[in-house]
């Protein structure tokens, strides 16, 4: 099992944030966060989850692999698990 978190560079309400990725599979990634996270199921977004900066040394800790998001995107493509955003049909 490889999990994966990027460095915590993304900015959203005011706090710094992190994607944490499975390169085998979302049942270890969902696993993983329960465990050592607690953060909520319903925080998945497709194919990652949005870790805060200050739980971003506790994932490390646990066992995920600090990568670039370069690495953690081709990682994710590679394995079949990235999820792309669907876009709305324009009228």
């Amino acid at each position: 099992m490889a999990l994966l978190i990027d460095t915590p560079v993304w900015p959203w309400r005011g706090r710094r944030w992190s994607h944490l990725v499975s390169d085998t599979g979302y049942d270890e990634l969902h696993a993983f966060v329960q465990q050592h996270l607690e953060i909520p199921r319903r925080a998945f977004q497709g194919d990652h989850y949005d870790v805060p900066e200050e739980l971003y040394a506790r994932a490390i800790a646990a066992g995920a692999e600090p990568v670039d998001c370069r690495e953690l995107l081709q990682r994710l493509l590679a394995a079949g698990l990235r999820v792309r955003k669907t876009r709305a049909a324009s009228s």
